[in-house]
């Protein structure tokens, strides 16, 4: 089985279709939807999980390209400015999911971008501004 964390857009004529079902139903993929911004009529964005077989996950993606669902892997929605950081750790008081993280014996800030969630309660706790989230 393999994971995989995606942002998907969906154009205002797809939200209201049942997406996330066929992707279950149809291609026998594991759905966990993080993080939802979804309005009938409008345009659609969803952080979801997706586990299942290699080829699996790739057909779904096909599919959801074919019904016009813009699919980004989640990894590039978050930025920080590792030069700027001065490592106070403001933002792993926030981080529920651990993305964030500072540990010996370097006590550097690591961003594992692969659990974050794009909630964006580090850019608040961010004394500096340097993080920056896209959803």
């Amino acid at each position: 089985m393999a994971k995989r964390r995606l942002v998907l857009t969906f154009p205002p004529e797809v939200v209201e279709r049942p997406v996330v079902a066929t992707l279950v139903k149809e291609f026998d993929v594991l759905t966990n939807i993080l993080r939802a911004q979804v309005h009938e009529g409008e345009i659609g964005r969803m952080l979801v999980e997706l586990e299942a077989e290699p080829e699996n996950i790739k057909a779904a993606i096909r599919y959801l390209q074919e019904i016009r669902v813009v699919v980004e892997d989640a990894i590039k929605d978050i930025e920080l400015n590792e030069e700027s950081c001065i490592d106070c750790g403001a933002c792993t008081a926030v981080c529920v999911p651990r993305a964030l993280n500072i540990s010996p014996p370097e006590w550097k800030l690591e961003l594992n971008k692969e659990r974050c969630i794009l909630c964006g309660f580090c850019v608040d706790a961010c004394p500096l501004r340097i993080i920056s989230v896209r959803f």
